[in-house]
């Protein structure tokens, strides 16, 4: 049996809390455990007995909208669902772009969230009936073409480097990486073009013109490995010997 997927809430409202916590307790697989719950995300922050997985976020804590710390959350190693009463798409399209790996309504909470829960921990994309009515009515330039950030991230994942050689050619964490993959998924599945797979998604980013074929050359290390000297963990031969080519998430040197 895999393990549960660890689960924090932060939720200002005992009362949600509670209902989220019997949603959890109700799955016949008890594939999500609870570990923690909060009222503030300063309470995230105080050592647990478990640290959590994901992270199931209230966007209004106190009165006050908390979107603006979806990144800091994602760059400590969380994955952000967002759990909110808000419907507006420009507050649902902030959360998405600040990193949040899925938007659940409260209105959809008992038949979407701990599915979410569960997407967001496998990094697999999954889409609301209120995130894809957002991202359908955002009126921002070129959507859903993705970000800068995102095409970087996809760019050097399809030329085979790992999602953590990745994060570190862009100086950002891995979990920031599968965040963009994620969205990337998300956008495309909510205009009805899924993209369940790394070659569904090279295809349709080709198809839209964000990536061009030509630029899908793996990358080699330009350092040599010469008598004597080791070579890079796990690499079986000679680096660029034709038989041996380059592991591709090893970035050129400068």
């Amino acid at each position: 049996m895999e393990q549960p997927v660890t689960v924090a809430i932060i939720e200002d409202h005992p009362v949600v809390t509670e209902g989220v916590a019997s949603w959890i307790r109700s799955d016949p697989g008890r594939r999500v455990r609870l570990v923690q719950t909060a009222r503030e995300l300063t309470g995230l922050h105080a050592m647990p007995r478990e640290p959590a997985d994901v992270v199931i976020l209230d966007l209004e804590l106190s009165g006050e909208l908390v979107t603006g710390e979806i990144p800091g959350l994602v760059a400590a190693g969380y994955r952000v669902v967002a759990f909110s009463g808000h419907s507006d798409p420009a507050i649902v399209m902030e959360t998405l772009d600040n990193g949040a790996h899925a938007y659940v309504s409260k209105e959809e909470g008992r038949d979407h969230l701990v599915e979410a829960v569960l997407a967001a921990a496998a990094d697999r994309p999954y889409v609301t009936r209120s995130q894809a009515r957002a991202i359908l009515a955002d009126e921002r330039p070129a959507r859903p073409a993705l970000s800068e950030q995102e095409r970087q991230a996809l760019l050097l994942w399809f030329q085979g480097m790992s999602k953590a050689s990745v994060g570190r050619r862009m100086s950002i964490s891995e979990n920031t990486v599968r965040q963009y993959i994620s969205r990337a998924r998300a956008k495309y599945a909510a205009t009805g073009r899924t993209a369940p797979s790394k070659d569904a998604l090279l295809a349709r980013a080709i198809e839209d013109g964000v990536i061009k074929p030509g630029e899908i050359v793996p990358y080699r290390s330009f350092a040599r490995a010469g008598p004597g000297r080791s070579h890079p963990p796990g690499h079986p031969g000679p680096l660029n010997d034709p038989g041996h080519p380059s592991p591709p998430d090893l970035p050129p040197q400068r």
